[in-house]
């Protein structure tokens, strides 16, 4: 009797137990087993990764090195040799190509760090403080919104390469040396960094708004925690989807602003290899060696696409309301 009493009890506990396993669910979990879904994104994030692999392995996978001339093969064609062909002046296009992948992914990276470490902080801050404080910031945004991102970015580059073409001592000489040590990129990271920190400030500022005044702060306000704090510990970390998603779509914005500057020649220095450098080599010989475009620009529009797959993907995992 008593070990029959005693097995419905032991299967129930072990049914409640596994019942309370199955509910023990992350954020992570969650948005990890909807962005599977996906395929689409997959596909996306496998190609970065190799994008990735790719980038930091050049010196590997490379052929021949970036700026490495072949002068008895100007303008060939893909062969054994050259897979990907050579361009008008024997450079090996695959090279310059899996080298060009460090230029471009690097931009990326960097100017997405310089846009989180303006855009973020004063996004909580004008959501939080209403007001003066929120009146004057975003004052201060529409005022940048009205000048035009392209034109910013070139006064900065010309600017920095004037001032540093005169530079051999003081404070400058640091930002000289990390400029050439890039390949001349310190004027895209900073004019594209100052540019496109304004979107995602106002996304951060929204959420904050929409945050400020729920139950979990009011709660922390009346067990006295500091505004500082409030921010941090409780905002902060409930904006962190939007600000994901916001990295990651910025991350194409930025190739693809890097690929444009170097486009018109005010990017990377020469020899430096960069996809937008390599994508206007190729328009101008277009019509007889059309193997020296397609490459890059193959190459630039996947990357591109690849990134707005995994944000659009990220957004749909990381938003709650999303109805599939």
């Amino acid at each position: 009797m008593v070990s029959d009493a005693a097995t419905p009890q032991a299967a129930g506990a072990d049914e409640l137990s596994t019942a309370g396993r199955r509910q023990t669910r992350t954020l992570a979990g969650d948005a990890w087993r909807s962005f599977r879904k996906n395929k689409a994104a997959l596909i996306g994030l496998v190609f970065i990764v190799f994008i990735v692999f790719v980038a930091i392995f050049a010196p590997l996978l490379a052929p021949t090195g970036y700026a490495e001339q072949d002068l008895l093969a100007v303008t060939q064609p893909p062969s054994r040799a050259h897979w990907l062909g050579t361009d008008q002046l024997g450079r090996d296009i695959l090279s310059r190509l899996i080298y060009g992948s460090r230029v471009s992914l690097l931009v990326g990276v960097v100017v997405q760090i310089v846009i989180l470490a303006i855009g973020v902080p004063v996004g909580l801050v004008a959501g939080y403080f209403p007001g003066k404080v929120d009146t004057f910031l975003m004052r201060v945004v529409d005022v940048l919104y009205a000048f035009p991102n392209l034109l910013f970015v070139i006064i900065i580059m010309t600017y920095l390469r004037a001032q540093f073409q005169t530079v051999d001592s003081g404070p400058l000489l640091p930002l000289k040396t990390f400029d050439r040590a890039t390949g001349g990129l310190l004027g895209v990271y900073i004019g594209l960094g100052l540019v496109s920190w304004l979107t995602v400030s106002r996304l951060v500022r929204g959420q904050i708004m929409s945050l400020r005044n729920k139950e979990f702060v009011e709660a922390a306000r009346c067990i006295g925690s500091t505004n500082s704090r409030i921010i941090s510990r409780h905002l902060l970390p409930n904006t962190l989807p939007v600000i994901i998603v916001a990295t990651t779509l910025g991350l194409p914005a930025a190739i693809l602003g890097e690929a444009g500057i170097s486009f018109l020649g005010l990017g990377v220095t020469v020899p430096t290899p960069s996809w937008g450098s390599m994508i206007s080599d190729g328009v101008a010989l277009l019509r007889s060696y059309p193997h020296i475009l397609f490459s890059p620009a193959v190459a630039l529009s996947l990357t591109v696409l690849s990134f707005n797959f995994v944000g659009d993907g990220l957004r749909d995992a990381l938003d709650p309301w999303v109805q599939r």
